[in-house]
């Protein structure tokens, strides 16, 4: 990297401002929502639904076998397209016992 251009080195920036604005998303998404929640008046965490979505599964009550390490990018894009068949098999999530939620901890001490 002894003759790196002006341009190069933008690109660099651009990547980098990207990439923290792409991890950082989650956070301010979660910050925002739980100011507006609590502005009218509603429960920070669930919004008076009382419940909460499995971190684990996120919902759906089902993980893909392999776990985390079971990420198949080809896979999750053809099931998105409209695939019919997955290769991949979903078992029951074991956190949230397949309910794919929990109950809020903050509602409840109500």
């Amino acid at each position: 990297m002894d003759n790196i251009t002006a341009s190069e080195l933008a690109g660099f920036g651009v990547g980098t401002l990207l990439l923290c604005a792409t991890i950082a998303a989650p956070k301010v998404d979660a910050f925002i929502s739980g100011s507006q929640r609590s502005s009218l008046g509603m429960c920070k965490r669930c919004g008076n639904v009382r419940k909460i979505a499995c971190s684990t599964c996120r919902g759906t009550g089902l993980v893909k076998e392999g776990g985390v390490a079971g990420f198949n990018f080809i896979d999750d894009l053809y099931q998105s397209l409209g695939g019919d068949e997955s290769k991949v098999r979903s078992i029951a999530c074991t956190k949230c016992q397949a309910k794919g939620h929990f109950s809020c901890p903050d509602c409840s001490k109500t």
